[in-house]
């Protein structure tokens, strides 16, 4: 039941009339723009409001030059439009570098361009490292934060520094990353050093709910060190899977080196993206949910996602061991404000439980409700080494997550609550009766339980 799947971040529940508008864009391909004007100005009228809501800069002369559109392009989901911004920063920075050594390339003298980021990036940045020739330098955060601190990135960025990634929502906790700090801490090292580091804000979950969420710091292009965005359009954008944003601070020196001018359609165009053919669904429907519900909607689907993301943090919260009364879960998500609507947690190391946090996902499946349980450890692509993701634990701790979409409701939260109660003390009754934790996931489901109970035996 995709209504009970809260491991995955994209949107999979539609209206009967988002239906129909998916498949009207399914014989519209949106990279013959001469043929179908009226789709791409669709495209372009996209572009503009997720421009304007990250506060993008208005240049008039430049915006009326390239048709009334602000620099950016709607994406085959948050990857392309990382892909595409880490290619325009390597090629800002190979310009920088080539001026500043007369000329020499960095190739010629042996320079390979490095990106810095925190270990819970996502797996779109791996693919940019790889194609790109890239050197990841990967800052760990800790568990009591899932964020970078600047304090910790400044060192790492050298003259070959292409730029540093901020993440507006982590995909493990729902943390946002301080961008406005590390601009800070970049503005003065870029002062000092005669650098241009700036900032992509990588915003695949986050990019349309900061910018529902009330006094959260600047974080888009008011922060002067911000050179681009992306998003997704798929997942808090209520769009269709398939469907991204990337927009630019400006086209000079940014944009401008992802454009590739097309003429074999008829006319002159351009195009800046990876791909070229492709249907017009997801920005079909990404129009069709900004018509739908305008900003008041999505104001009111982020408070609605935040305040049920509440009720589950709580009833977690409240849940205790039987015999020690000691919390069942140690949660580990920003709360209830300025972050993603997720809720995150594990269970309590101290309480010293047979069972981790994986095999608890697997009981829960048997319910029919599908949460993410995680290692804590990640593939380093410098190393190819499974290694902690955080400086302070061990890589085989785990951790289970549940991110709040449009479609869960207080009563379907409440349910989940319930069932996460009853499956602890499944879990407990198995461990009792002779189960070995970490079994798959069909033998889970063989195993019988006690009933339903507030508490766990722990």
């Amino acid at each position: 039941n995709e209504r009970l799947n809260t491991s995955s971040y994209v949107n999979v529940v539609f209206e009967k009339e988002e239906q129909e508008v998916a498949l009207m864009g399914l014989g519209i391909n949106l990279a013959d723009q001469n043929v179908y004007p009226n789709s791409w100005q669709i495209h372009n009228d996209c572009l503009n409001m997720v421009a304007k809501l990250w506060n993008c800069p208005y240049h008039k002369e430049e915006f009326e030059k390239y048709g009334n559109v602000f620099p950016g392009a709607g994406t085959v989901g948050s990857t392309e439009a990382c892909l595409l911004a880490g290619i325009a920063l390597k090629k800002r920075w190979e310009a920088w570098f080539k001026e500043k050594h007369e000329g020499k390339s960095p190739m010629a003298m042996g320079k390979k361009p490095n990106l810095v980021i925190s270990t819970l990036y996502q797996a779109a940045w791996e693919k940019l490292f790889r194609y790109m020739d890239i050197e990841p330098r990967l800052i760990k955060g800790t568990l009591a934060e899932f964020k970078l601190n600047p304090k910790d990135v400044i060192p790492e960025i050298d003259e070959c520094t292409i730029g540093v990634v901020c993440i507006m929502g982590n995909h493990y906790g729902g943390q946002y990353d301080p961008v406005q700090e590390i601009a800070k801490a970049l503005e003065k090292l870029n002062t000092e050093k005669g650098y241009q580091v700036g900032i992509h804000v990588d915003a695949a979950s986050g990019g349309f709910i900061a910018p529902f969420q009330p006094n959260l710091p600047p974080w888009d292009f008011r922060v002067p060190q911000v050179l681009s965005i992306s998003a997704s359009g798929h997942k808090f954008g209520q769009s269709c899977a398939g469907t991204g944003w990337v927009v630019w601070r400006q086209r000079e020196g940014l944009a401008a080196h992802i454009a590739i001018n097309v003429t074999y359609l008829g006319g002159s165009t351009d195009s800046y993206t990876l791909n070229f053919s492709r249907p017009a669904t997801g920005v079909y429907v990404q129009y069709y949910k900004f018509l739908r519900l305008g900003k008041a909607g999505y104001q009111s689907l982020c408070d609605n996602m935040m305040g049920v993301a509440k009720i589950i943090r709580d009833g977690i919260k409240a849940m205790k061991g039987k015999k020690t009364g000691k919390p069942l879960f140690r949660l580990l998500d920003d709360g209830d404000t300025h972050c993603l609507p997720v809720v995150s947690a594990m269970i309590n190391p101290d309480l010293g439980i047979k069972y981790d946090d994986i095999d608890f996902q697997n009981m829960l499946a048997t319910t029919h409700w599908y949460v993410s349980g995680y290692r804590l450890g990640f593939h380093d692509p410098n190393t190819e080494e499974t290694v902690a993701l955080f400086k302070d634990t061990d890589k085989n701790q785990t951790m289970f997550r549940v991110v709040v979409k449009a479609n869960m409701t207080a009563s379907l939260a409440k349910d989940l609550l319930k069932k996460i109660a009853h499956c602890i003390d499944r879990c407990d009754h198995a461990v009792e009766n002779g189960w070995k934790p970490h079994l798959r996931f069909h033998k889970v489901r063989k195993i019988g339980h006690p009933g339903s109970h507030a508490h766990s035996t722990c």
